[in-house]
């Protein structure tokens, strides 16, 4: 069988695997397919830490359930739910887009910020830096006020809000690099990336290059 990349989504929404999916699969440049594991137990948007939490369960099981013909697994939610146990149990590599993208906006000692919807996961975030080696390098977690959900279902709303983090991380808090925070945020992350002299960086393609050593 075809060794494939695995792209876990630990929302249950099959939308956000779809386009998630299509994110990496563009990322990859035909390297490697990318297939897509949903979750089945979670809300469609993961927006608390309380539901952070209780996706690591079954993000390991789908990791496991999954993983044997695949060449390395993503988790897809920016608060990286499971990631280790799951990386204590698999014998291929396991990636988190917010651990990934962490590092790469870190790479070679840039200060960086993360722009985001969900002020509900802001200091599982922030922990995330920690975990990933680069907590002095993180000026701070920026988030839009209005619901994230309601958010996510108007396009141009969700982008206005997200280009006025970014531009406080920039302006108020000094970043040189700043992470668009949420594996359903990918689409908005990459619009974003034109619009900013400063390096926006989406956390997917960040995953997935991890991976494949790029």
């Amino acid at each position: 069988m075809i060794r494939h990349l695995l792209l876990i989504n630990p929302n249950s929404s099959l939308a956000t695997s779809a386009m998630m999916q299509s994110i990496a699969q563009d990322a990859a440049k035909g390297k490697v397919a990318v297939a897509v594991a949903t979750a089945t137990r979670a809300p469609p948007m993961i927006v608390t830490e309380e539901a952070l939490a209780a996706a690591a369960e079954e993000v390991v099981e789908i990791g496991l359930r999954h993983g044997a013909n695949c060449a390395g697994i993503i988790v897809g939610a920016f608060g990286d739910p499971g990631l280790e146990a799951l990386r204590e149990r698999a014998s291929i590599p396991v990636a988190g887009i917010c651990e990934a993208s962490m590092r790469e906006a870190a790479r070679g000692g840039r200060r960086f910020g993360v722009a985001t919807t969900t002020p509900g996961l802001k200091d599982a975030i922030m922990r995330r830096a920690q975990d990933a080696g680069v907590p002095d390098l993180l000026t701070g977690v920026r988030c839009s006020v209005a619901d994230p959900v309601a958010l996510l279902g108007d396009e141009a709303a969700l982008f206005r809000a997200l280009a006025d983090e970014v531009r406080s991380c920039v302006e108020a808090d000094g970043a040189q690099a700043v992470i668009i925070g949420g594996g359903p945020l990918g689409r908005a992350a990459e619009k974003l990336q034109t619009e900013f002299p400063t390096p926006v960086i989406a956390p997917i393609p960040c995953a997935v290059a991890s991976l494949l050593g790029q």
